[in-house]
């Protein structure tokens, strides 16, 4: 993944979160239901961000790899 110098709203988070959640695992939409309901710094709204960015087009081994930290991410927030 590429480093952005965009700061990305909850907003942005969200609307790239719809996009991609016919690609994302079932269980984490769920993470991803309580994630929207808490305010995070801009340092994590950016990673999730770029996490999910372009997931549908990533290789299933960068899947695998941007599940996993999703799932850190959304475990420990």
């Amino acid at each position: 993944m590429s480093e952005c110098k965009l700061d990305h709203t909850p907003e942005d988070v969200q609307t790239k979160f719809e996009q991609q959640r016919d690609f994302l695992p079932e269980e984490m939409k769920a993470l991803f239901q309580a994630f929207f309901q808490q305010e995070h710094t801009q340092d994590i709204l950016n990673e999730v961000f770029h996490l999910l960015k372009k997931f549908d087009l990533a290789s299933e081994e960068e899947r695998t790899e941007r599940v996993n930290r999703l799932y850190l991410v959304l475990k420990n927030v």
